[in-house]
């Protein structure tokens, strides 16, 4: 079984709901990727991932960064494992709103015109057909990967910290969880 790294962005310059709705890293944030790279450097070379992949917005391309410099690289960008889909029609002002609600709940009670649970199921689909991989990614779509993984049909499941690293295996068609990441203290707010 090969590990997968699915990684937190590190922290924002801004948050969500703001007025820059693709910020990327704040100082404390760019010591956070650099942090994650050290981290995943360390493994032994068998547990190394050997690819990078990224959301395709700034933040996650930016955590991302480092690794792939040092592991020689290009990072890879893949919607799949990107932030939650926003149901269209929705104003940037509700997001905020729509999210906070969607977390006191489960991915079937999601309102929008998506199926979301199908949504984290595909996810976990795309990660689990990848080998030695860090994955950069999102609060939300590593609930829904952990969610998934552990039979919860809760939306907020675990709380990722900034650069948290979640290990998982894949043989190639099943996904595993090794080892959550470290929780964040505080909410993703």
């Amino acid at each position: 079984m090969a590990r997968l790294y699915l990684i937190r962005h590190g922290k924002p310059a801004a948050v969500w709901g703001g007025d820059d709705d693709d910020p990327g890293l704040d100082e404390a944030g760019q010591a956070q990727a650099r942090a994650a790279r050290d981290w995943l450097m360390a493994l032994p070379p068998g547990e190394r991932p050997d690819k990078v992949v990224s959301s395709p917005l700034r933040r996650c391309r930016e955590t991302a960064e480092p690794t792939a410099a040092a592991l020689g690289v290009t990072v890879e960008i893949d919607a799949r494992v990107g932030e939650i889909p926003t149901p269209s029609g929705l104003a940037t002002e509700d997001r905020g709103p729509w999210l906070r609600k969607a977390f006191a709940g489960t991915w079937a009670e999601i309102d929008g015109d998506l199926d979301y649970d199908a949504w984290r199921g595909e996810i976990t689909g795309s990660l689990a057909a990848r080998g030695k991989t860090a994955v950069f990614s999102h609060y939300v779509a590593t609930n829904a990967v952990v969610s998934h993984l552990r039979g919860d049909p809760k939306v907020l499941s675990f709380r990722p910290d900034h650069a948290s690293i979640t290990v998982l295996e894949t043989d190639g068609a099943k996904l595993n969880l090794v080892q959550l990441g470290r929780e964040a203290a505080t909410s993703v707010l």
